[in-house]
């Protein structure tokens, strides 16, 4: 059925934080907004995650707007908690989130309104004032094409289907890749009875101190993230010499790219929460890259053949924002949005997609705010149609 409302709402794809948080400070300023979420519940994202999951960033700095993070929680919110504090938020600031709805195409309405048409499941054709994309950042698994994967006879899983180290209790694992969810997994492991855990990189990662004399290093974060990157990669660098331990003599050389230039291609230091001791026992072994699957083995870029019992790909996600909005030009050529500039249109925003070293929540409820105050001041359409 089709009805007539006085004011189009604002539709939020996703009930993660960023979709969480933009729907609360659009209520907070009177706008209607409905977060539309296709899993059951809102942070489907965050039950999906490892079971020894923390923030990476302090409990004072990560709360999203309106609502505080209990301290109960402690200074690092354990991901369980972060579940609750996104279910509490929600209820707290009253947010309209209806499950079970994928948006599978968003494009101009064509009304001369300047709304917005949503292409949902079921059929569902939605129309709002404005849309705002909160997907996520770690959206689609993904795994690199190596030769010979669709061959691979042995177990090969991606970090997100990873929970706990019970499963490999004796075991011979490999894990891919060595960012935060690759580091973080394979010490859970060494340290969750694994009978031998190998880290195959590709690229030497920095690998920073979560805290350093009770300073965070979120904290710096905050306080070099408008500074020129080639300044920061030389603080960076001093610093690293006195407060990171240098690991070369066990395959992980300090990098030869500073630590903001890396963080602004993307990739984002590694807080160390127990590799660096377990790669210094012995418990984790460095190895070459991952170069080509070949029947049970494993070929590495140093042309080492291995055969582990499992090998688990930790080795990033898909933003795949390309079937929602590809065809608008809204996107760069790696498939992020693009926030300024000739391809930006109005009335579409995308929060949650920049993991930048001040934080990400930090950053999702600084971006929410900035989105809310924009959508606040556009020019409502006299009337909308959508359907219930």
């Amino acid at each position: 059925m089709v009805t007539t409302t006085p004011q189009e709402p604002v539709y939020v794809i996703g009930a993660g934080p960023g979709g969480l948080a933009v729907a609360a400070t659009l209520r907070a300023r009177g706008v209607r907004a409905v977060v539309l979420e296709k899993s059951g519940s809102v942070g489907a994202s965050w039950r999906g995650h490892y079971d020894r999951l923390r923030l990476h960033t302090t409990r004072r700095l990560s709360g999203l707007p309106g609502l505080r993070i209990p301290r109960a929680y402690g200074r690092w919110v354990a991901r369980a908690d972060v579940v609750r504090y996104l279910e509490a938020y929600a209820e707290k600031h009253e947010l309209d989130v209806v499950t079970g709805v994928e948006v599978h195409r968003i494009e101009p309405a064509g009304n001369g309104t300047g709304s917005w048409t949503l292409h949902a499941s079921g059929g569902r054709r939605l129309t709002g004032r404005a849309v705002v994309v909160a997907t996520g950042h770690n959206h689609t698994p993904a795994v690199p094409a190596w030769p010979g994967l669709d061959g691979y006879e042995g177990e090969l899983i991606h970090a997100r289907e990873y929970r706990n180290p019970e499963p490999y209790a004796g075991k011979d694992v490999l894990v891919v890749g060595v960012g935060n969810t690759g580091a973080e997994i394979a010490a859970d492991l060494a340290g969750g009875g694994a009978a031998r855990v190998r880290l195959a990189v590709r690229t030497v990662p920095h690998i920073v101190r979560r805290t350093t004399a009770g300073w965070p290093a979120q904290r710096t974060g905050i306080l070099v993230r408008r500074l020129p990157a080639p300044l920061v990669d030389r603080l960076g660098a001093g610093m690293a010499r006195f407060a990171a331990p240098d690991l070369a003599a066990h395959g992980l050389p300090r990098p030869d790219t500073g630590i903001a230039t890396r963080a602004r291609a993307g990739a984002v230091p590694v807080q160390d929460v127990g590799l660096v001791d377990a790669v210094r026992s012995g418990k984790v072994e460095v190895v070459a890259a991952v170069e080509a699957l070949d029947g049970a083995e494993v070929v590495l870029a140093d042309g080492t053949r291995i055969a582990p019992d499992v090998v688990i790909a930790a080795t990033g996600y898909r933003r795949a924002l390309e079937p929602l909005v590809g065809h608008l030009g809204v996107l760069d050529d790696r498939g992020r949005p693009v926030r300024r500039g000739p391809r930006h249109t109005p009335g579409l925003h995308f929060v949650g997609f920049a993991n930048p070293i001040s934080g990400m929540l930090r950053e999702i409820s600084m971006e929410a705010e900035r989105i809310a105050r924009r959508i606040a001041r556009m020019k409502c359409p006299e009337s909308a149609r959508h359907p219930e």
